[in-house]
């Protein structure tokens, strides 16, 4: 993708560890790979300019609650809603300093985690016990687009929040899944439209 003049962007998963995929990351940023595997990147986005617009892409990597909580803050607490609420609070925050600045961005959220209308497959690690780590919908509803990771099976969750799906399948239960990617258009105005990609 690269070589193909594309620029690459990366986050961490739950099936990843963060710290051996982030090794390196300001290395390959100077490539085009954009890599955002802790904490501390979820304010730097990765600014692309297209047409009248400079589109702010924001990553939000799997956030383990009880090792993230701590360093979000004293008082997050220690669920998946209560760190990616406090994730996407930092996002918007950030948002809003740039607009202040005169300097506006269209915001695009990268986010692993399982939210709340989402259907799984065998193949997805459960992200809690009881199946209680599901985060609430609307948390993404301020973002022209939000695209996550975790579940295997491409689905639309709102307008703009989509899950892209696995590119291969994992499990039996994922074989008549279509599987592929999708291409998201973003105007100065906010999204244009999403497409799958087989």
């Amino acid at each position: 993708l690269v070589n193909l003049g594309k620029i690459v962007f990366v986050i961490s998963g739950n099936h990843d560890s963060a710290a051996r995929l982030g090794f390196g990351g300001r290395i390959f940023e100077q490539g085009g790979v954009h890599l955002r595997t802790g904490i501390d990147a979820i304010t730097s986005p990765v600014l692309m300019r297209t047409g009248d617009a400079t589109v702010a892409v924001y990553g939000i990597p799997y956030l383990e609650p009880r090792l993230a909580a701590p360093e979000l803050g004293a008082d997050i607490p220690p669920s998946h809603e209560g760190v990616l609420g406090e994730a996407v609070r930092r996002i918007r925050e950030d948002v809003q300093q740039r607009e202040e600045a005169g300097e506006p961005v269209l915001p695009v959220v990268m986010a692993h985690t399982f939210a709340s209308g989402g259907i799984t497959s065998d193949s997805e690690r459960d992200l809690s016990v009881g199946g209680v780590g599901a985060v609430p919908l609307d948390l993404f509803s301020s973002f022209p687009y939000t695209a996550l990771g975790h579940l295997h099976g491409r689905q639309e969750l709102a307008p703009n929040v989509w899950y892209s799906g696995s590119p291969l399948p994992y499990s039996f239960s994922e074989a008549r899944q279509s599987k592929g990617g999708l291409l998201v258009e973003l105007t100065a105005s906010g999204l244009a439209g999403v497409t799958p990609v087989p």
